[in-house]
């Protein structure tokens, strides 16, 4: 997605509430490292201008912060988490990196794009000429590998996805619905499909205590010389 510095025409400055979660996320840092917290107080900004952060913003958290124009600038536009033009209510991203491409990505992409308004025809990142509900756009890496498929709306994760479960959900947003995040098919954590396949027993039972398996776990601590810190 390109990003390109846009202007909002208007001054901004934070509001009361985020002034004080402002001065709380500087606290975090030493005195005189107050810069370090550019990231947090340009994500402040991010969030209170509707999920892109214009140049105004941008330049009054570095002036905030006492730090140059260009060094807000050279953040904002090295992190993909920032947006430097308007994006929709909900900013869908799609991730295409190769273990969720094997999955289906490139079905889930189209999905979302036929939904804005056909065939990838509205550019990534930009608003959908429909509504303005929804924006989408390729990303790399959501660090959720296993359950790919996964697409990443706003701050949730949306896992085990194939284009109908996709379509699913973006109707249900722009419906004014909740949609529960996670596995869409009900797998817990980053389990197998169908649920854990080792280390577990059957209801009715428990493990032997006089197990070979037990007893061996039972009695490590005879093989470590604790003053060696070794093994023997």
């Amino acid at each position: 997605m390109k990003k390109q510095l846009t202007a909002q025409g208007k001054p901004f400055e934070f509001t009361p509430e985020n002034l004080e979660k402002a001065a709380a996320l500087i606290m975090r840092y030493p005195e005189g490292r107050q810069g370090s917290a550019l990231v947090p107080l340009l994500d402040l900004a991010q969030r209170q201008t509707g999920g892109w952060l214009p140049q105004e913003a941008i330049e009054y958290v570095a002036r905030y912060l006492g730090l140059s124009f260009m060094q807000g600038y050279e953040v904002a536009s090295f992190y993909s988490m920032f947006n430097l033009s308007p994006v929709g209510k909900y900013f869908v991203q799609v991730c295409t990196t190769t273990p969720c491409q094997l999955r289906g990505a490139m079905d889930v992409l189209k999905a979302c794009d036929d939904f804005m308004g056909g065939g990838f025809g509205v550019p990534q990142g930009q608003p959908s000429n429909n509504d303005g509900l929804f924006s989408v756009c390729e990303v790399e890496c959501l660090g959720a590998c296993v359950n790919g498929p996964v697409v990443q709306i706003n701050d949730a994760y949306y896992e085990d996805l194939d284009s109908v479960k996709m379509t699913e959900i973006l109707c249900m947003l722009k419906m004014g619905k909740t949609v529960d995040s996670g596995s869409q098919i009900g797998r817990q954590g980053s389990a197998p499909e169908g649920g854990p396949q080792v280390l577990k027993f059957d209801s009715d039972s428990t493990p032997n205590p006089d197990s070979e398996f037990t007893e061996s776990i039972a009695n490590m601590d005879t093989d470590i010389d604790v003053d060696k810190g070794r093994t023997l």
